[in-house]
């Protein structure tokens, strides 16, 4: 198992200080104070800096830690900034860059998870190397494709999409919240990539379909959330679901030559419930060349690591 973060080459992102249940964060320009129910040790700096540097401090709601309402609430401003910025990810290998609208949502979000970083590298990397032997495959073989297939499911505001994208891919976006969706094309605008595939539906219809039909990915990214609902109204309750979630996308993931990545936020799940439910639904027909599972936190300015979800990684 191991411990991820972000490369010290993303300079618009720095976590400042974390502490009492909150966490201090740089977007850009702008200093954010958000809670965090994992931070449960003390807070370096002193109220009074911490304030002093704080554009806006988000106040948790009625609802908040209920379930499907855990982020509910509103923002106090203390200093003027933008409704909406952008901000710019520069990663550790050469050709992943991409940018992203953020913005003060009706939730504690705005718009990117920064932990994810490491993940949007792994993508990135597997694709690359995907496309290579894509292209290599294509120039002796008349039709072959020289791009690999890869789906985001639960895809938000699309920084996976955008890494398999610059990697060379065909991305199909999925996520089943319309608004979500629209700000990821706007990321891919913003981005200066095009002709992301964009799907507006229930991640485990959606699956259980292209199995129907056949279809296949070479790479496959799960990012669920603990609570959600279906375009139609569906409910969604993770553990519920993922096992049948991932046994389904078992058969739409190529049984060589691939990838896939889950993600996981929810508390009380380890990397090693991870991975088992991995290597139960994934590995006991076709096996795995590389199978990783780990954390990903996020590594204060006084050296404090806050863990905020777990990561399973299988390679084909």
């Amino acid at each position: 198992m191991t411990i991820e973060s972000p490369g010290e080459l993303w300079k618009d992102y720095e976590l400042i200080d974390s502490g009492n249940f909150e966490k201090l964060e740089r977007f850009g320009r702008y200093y954010l104070s958000r809670p965090e129910p994992k931070a449960l040790w003390d807070k370096t700096l002193s109220e009074k800096e911490w304030n002093g540097m704080t554009h806006v401090r988000f106040k948790a709601g009625a609802g908040f830690g209920k379930a499907g309402k855990e982020d509910s609430g509103t923002w106090e401003r203390l200093r003027k900034m933008d409704d909406q910025w952008a901000i710019r990810y520069r990663g550790e290998q050469k050709g992943l860059e991409f940018s992203l609208r953020l913005g003060l949502t009706a939730f504690k979000h705005v718009g990117v998870f920064p932990e994810q970083a490491p993940n949007w590298e792994y993508i990135y990397r597997q694709t690359s190397a995907l496309a290579d032997k894509a292209k290599e495959t294509a120039q002796g073989q008349a039709g072959a494709s020289a791009r690999p297939k890869v789906l985001n499911l639960f895809a938000y505001t699309g920084a996976a999409s955008l890494a398999a994208k610059a990697a060379g891919a065909d991305v199909t976006h999925l996520d089943s919240v319309r608004q979500v969706v629209t700000w990821a094309r706007n990321n891919m605008e913003i981005s200066g990539y095009d002709n992301i595939r964009w799907i507006i539906e229930d991640a485990m219809k959606f699956a259980r379909r292209e199995a129907r039909r056949g279809n296949v990915y070479q790479g496959i990214i799960l990012d669920p959330p603990a609570y959600g609902h279906g375009p139609d109204g569906e409910k969604w309750k993770l553990d519920e679901c993922l096992n049948d979630l991932l046994k389904c996308v078992n058969e739409i993931l190529a049984p060589a030559d691939s990838f896939m990545v889950l993600n996981l936020y929810s508390n009380g799940y380890s990397a090693v419930l991870g991975e088992t439910l991995v290597k139960q639904a994934f590995c006991l027909k076709t096996g795995y060349r590389t199978l990783d599972c780990g954390e990903l936190v996020l590594r204060d300015g006084f050296g404090k690591n806050l863990p905020l979800s777990i990561f399973v990684r299988l390679c084909r």
